[in-house]
């Protein structure tokens, strides 16, 4: 039996991140991996492919309505779904090899195979043909990230009613696309076949599209994605789907709770995703899972069993790979004997679309709730220069500072780039900047990132300059 420091079971971006810092730090690590690619949800089904697909189909959608505008004339203009989805293939095989070779790297063993507890120190594996293979580990990190959900009546028949899995990969560009949920999955998915030429419908149960980020994004971006062609049907309850051969209706109780039925060529149930622990034997180590399926840590990603952690998606928090990455190195850190730091407020969250959409910190809501006293500033993306020179005038930054002391609390913005601006957001937040300290930084001109400096003079004494 091979016995190590670490064993990770579930190589996501969690998994992989965590065990190249326990390499780092000197531990003798082992990963586990039930497929035959590393990288998990994010590198094969979700991050990486999603926004290959993003990429490709606004692209397209820009040379059919604004090359005109820029004196670039193209005639005969098709749009190759299989190609689009050939190229998405080999961006995640270049980024899931890049995975393998820093497993390599990091000399860290690879073991193929569903990893299932025997006891807290010891882990079966048991590859593709049957074979089992014991790794007795001092610590053991839990990885396995989550699948997508569904509720009754929407369950996915992975052929007319799919999940965002079979959406990256489907044979033609739908007619019509219906997509159960408002969250990020069902709106960067929407997004890229509206670009392509469907028809997107939404059915949303929340009186708003990204019902979990500030408000006033989730209007904005209605507006923006309402001129692409979608349609919002909010407040609305979906009872079933049915997958009828060549369509799919689906039956929701509106507002009023009147019965409306919506038919289309597909279906995306897009409804969020849940935590993944079948297989691990978790009772055989001590383990369980709560009500809604994760697995209980303390404030150090500790279970119950001392020498166990969980990280990632099967955790509590936002399902976020980057949120994976940090809770990842701050246990490698945390078994070397370091003092890690991981601010869970301050962890950045984005919706790709185009514009972006991107947040940290509180929301109105959320301070309003709290009773905190504070201060709005906001600034519109269409008073920029840069963006009237690349004709990406839609959007806006909102800063929103305490009352009594300036200190930045929340910022949240739609606009191009947008996943790239919110980290100077966070940057000045993890080190408690005042609304008046982004105002009083220069910003190059032109770009994007004056609308922070100018968000920032809004919030700080209303002094924004280009309004």
């Amino acid at each position: 039996m091979s016995s190590y420091d670490v064993v990770i079971i579930g190589s996501g971006p969690g998994g992989y991140v965590a065990a190249i810092r326990c390499a780092q730090l000197g531990m003798k690590t082992a990963i586990i991996e039930k497929y035959n690619t590393l990288g998990g949800t994010c590198l094969n089904v979700g991050c990486i492919p999603s926004k290959a697909l993003l990429d490709s189909s606004e692209h397209y959608h820009n040379a059919v309505h604004n090359f005109g505008e820029h004196g670039i004339e193209v005639k005969g203009l098709k749009a190759n779904l299989q190609q689009m989805i050939n190229r998405k293939n080999d961006v995640v095989s270049q980024t899931c090899a890049g995975v393998k070779f820093l497993m390599d790297k990091n000399k860290i063993d690879v073991h193929a195979g569903v990893g299932s507890f025997k006891d807290k120190n010891t882990i079966e594996v048991k590859d593709s043909e049957g074979k089992t293979t014991a790794l007795n580990a001092k610590n053991v990190i839990i990885a396995t990230g989550s699948k997508p959900n569904y509720f009754p009546g929407m369950e996915p028949d992975k052929k007319r009613i799919i999940t965002s899995t079979e959406a990256l990969n489907l044979k033609e560009i739908p007619k019509k696309m219906l997509v159960i949920g408002g969250g990020v999955i069902g709106l960067e998915l929407g997004s890229v076949y509206a670009r392509l030429g469907s028809e997107i419908e939404v059915i949303e149960f929340a009186p708003t599209i990204i019902p979990t980020m500030d408000g006033t994004l989730g209007k904005e971006l209605t507006r923006v994605l309402k001129k692409e062609g979608f349609k919002f049907n909010l407040d609305h309850r979906v009872q079933k789907v049915e997958n009828k051969g060549k369509s799919v209706v689906l039956t929701a109780l509106n507002k009023k709770g009147e019965e409306v039925t919506f038919e289309a060529d597909y279906c995306l149930v897009a409804v969020g995703r849940k935590p993944y622990t079948e297989g691990l034997n978790l009772e055989e180590a001590g383990l369980s899972v709560n009500q809604r399926g994760q697995i209980d840590v303390n404030d150090h990603l500790q279970t119950s069993v001392p020498n166990i952690y969980a990280i990632g998606d099967v955790v509590r928090g936002a399902m976020l790979a980057h949120k994976a990455e940090e809770e990842g190195v701050y246990v490698a850190e945390l078994l070397a004997g370091q003092k890690p730091h991981l601010n869970y407020n301050l962890i950045p969250g984005v919706v790709y679309t185009w514009p972006e959409v991107a947040a940290v910190g509180k929301t109105e809501e959320e301070l309003k709730a709290a009773g905190v006293d504070y201060k709005v500033g906001s600034f519109p993306i269409k008073a920029l220069g840069r963006a009237r020179a690349s004709m990406d005038t839609a959007g806006l930054i909102k800063i929103l500072a305490s009352t009594e002391t300036d200190e930045v609390l929340g910022v949240h913005m739609i606009a191009p780039r947008a996943a790239d601006l919110i980290m100077e957001a966070v940057t000045a937040m993890e080190y408690r900047a005042s609304a008046e300290d982004i105002a009083r930084i220069c910003h190059p001109h032109p770009t994007y990132s004056e609308a922070v400096k100018e968000a920032a003079l809004d919030a700080t004494e209303k002094r924004a300059l280009h309004v």
